[in-house]
């Protein structure tokens, strides 16, 4: 059984699904799901982004059920800036200077700064820093140079097995999008890259489950450069502590079943994977089709044989802005996959008469 905002068409083939749009005519919030869900009956309790942002609804959601995800207090502690530096600076991982609300004046004027939110995803609301006071909602992070990817990870607590590195993708005007908006991923990240700092990533995702108790598939942002002889390094950016967006991608590319991973590592069952094994080969994307002007879907049903999920119900009324679908792609290479992705988004686009930015 499921409960989100869109309630899409294709996920209905797939589960028992409920819509706060469509079933009880509500308004996208935590706190709307968690009114919603008291209309059903479960025993068990798997959660998505971004209620890693809300564990007092999680912890409600749960309501004395079985939690399959990280606890509450591990989402509190692995989502609170202060803690995480702390923990960062004792563990020796690079990451770029941030500052908390009271703390601006350390800013060196020097740097570009970015102005972001502790509870958000996909990039919403990151902006650059005008030198306005922090909001306790607030951090000021210097930016680093380089190429977002993902980490993926499955963990029981106490182990951890890296199930993948993808590179995000970000601001896409192909996709509608521009600035920090993240839109989508594609798998594997550069695999001379990936196999140069993969020991420190790996370490740095154990060191993160055993401190935070983290448990199921997680991942990690981080950000990737050359140092001036040309050695990659990384930096840490955020945890995401629930299953990412990425991780259809490590379905499609190496035939592993997400969901099974996480139901068993929560029972502390970590699958036998080596990544090392496997990042180079063909390459597999995934883009977020994001609307340029409002349109009103058309007939979707031929969308299901083709290579898109998150499929709209015809007549749907989709704003600017708002995401129409996601589309999916191969390539030999990274090009041809982008490419191949954003002919994707193309078709959509010509097939709701959405406008094409220049």
């Amino acid at each position: 059984m499921t409960l989100d905002f869109f309630g899409d068409r294709d996920q209905q083939d797939l589960s028992e699904g409920y819509s706060l749009l469509r079933d009880f005519s509500m308004p996208f919030s935590p706190e709307g799901l968690l009114e919603a869900s008291k209309c059903l009956e479960f025993d068990a309790l798997v959660y998505t982004s971004n209620l890693e942002n809300h564990p007092g609804v999680v912890e409600a959601l749960a309501g004395g059920r079985v939690l399959l995800g990280n606890r509450p207090e591990s989402i509190r502690q692995v989502r609170d800036w202060q803690v995480l530096r702390r923990f960062c600076r004792e563990s020796l991982i690079s990451f770029p200077p941030t500052l908390l609300p009271g703390e601006e004046k350390e800013a060196d004027p020097s740097r570009r700064w970015l102005l972001k939110p502790t509870s958000s995803g996909g990039g919403h609301l990151i902006e650059q820093w005008d030198g306005r006071p922090l909001k306790k909602n607030q951090v000021l992070q210097a930016c680093v140079t380089g190429t977002p990817a993902s980490v993926l990870f499955a963990a029981d607590g106490q182990r951890s097995v890296v199930l993948g590195l993808t590179e995000q993708l970000i601001g896409e005007n192909g996709f509608g999008v521009s600035g920090l908006r993240w839109c989508g991923n594609i798998l594997p990240f550069a695999p001379q890259k990936s196999a140069s700092i993969f020991a420190g990533v790996e370490r740095a995702v154990s060191l993160f489950t055993r401190r935070f108790d983290l448990r199921g598939v997680n991942g990690i942002d981080i950000i990737v450069d050359d140092n001036p002889d040309g050695a990659p390094i990384w930096y840490f950016l955020e945890v995401n502590p629930r299953y990412t967006a990425a991780m259809e991608l490590v379905e499609h590319a190496y035939c592993s079943n997400i969901f099974c991973i996480h139901i068993e590592a929560m029972a502390g069952r970590l699958p036998a994977f080596s990544l090392l094994n496997r990042i180079s080969g063909s390459y597999y994307g995934k883009g977020i089709v994001f609307a340029n002007q409002d349109i009103t879907v058309p007939e979707t049903r031929a969308w299901l044989g083709k290579k898109r999920r998150d499929i709209p119900f015809p007549g749907d009324m989709i704003e600017a802005g708002q995401p129409v679908c996601t589309v999916f792609a191969q390539g030999d290479d990274k090009k041809s996959c982008l490419s191949n992705l954003l002919e994707n988004a193309s078709a959509v686009r010509r097939e709701t008469g959405d406008k094409t930015e220049d």
